[in-house]
């Protein structure tokens, strides 16, 4: 059996850029496009009414949130389907600095690719939480696309 690759991707330029690197990388590699909903850190996939549902507590932020995961998912089809590539695309809800190894971990990952959305200045890491946390807690090699 090949080589299973996972690329989080959250809609953001750098996510798009880890997906078409794991694309040219690993032209037999069997690669996922995960994409966590956050919770506890809305970014580039959460939109105003779906933070506004979540926080009344009504029934629609569910389905925003499975419609929004759906829309990014199709792009990361799109730009596999640019390299005549299929991808396989799955999606959770919560913490991806947890659910991005556990992924890896129990659905036999060889090897993640991210984007990292780190600063460059001096009071700050150059590598994201959350990029750092998956590289800590990760079965598995990652590697970081800036």
């Amino acid at each position: 059996m090949g080589e299973t690759v996972l690329v989080p991707v959250d809609g953001s330029p750098l996510s798009q850029q880890a997906l078409r690197h794991t694309l040219e990388t690993f032209p037999d590699a069997t690669i996922i496009a995960f994409h966590v909903v956050n919770i506890y850190e809305p970014g580039y996939d959460v939109d105003e009414t779906s933070i506004s549902e979540l926080l009344r507590g009504t029934g629609n932020w569910d389905e925003i949130e499975r419609e929004a995961a759906d829309h990014l998912l199709s792009k990361a089809e799109e730009i596999a389907a640019e390299y005549d590539r299929g991808i396989d695309t799955e999606s959770d809800i919560g913490d991806p600095q947890r659910l991005i190894p556990d992924y890896a971990r129990e659905n036999a990952v060889d090897h993640i690719v991210m984007g990292v959305h780190g600063r460059a200045d001096e009071d700050r890491s150059l590598v994201g939480r959350v990029a750092e946390t998956v590289f800590f807690r990760s079965p598995v090699t990652v590697t970081t696309i800036r």
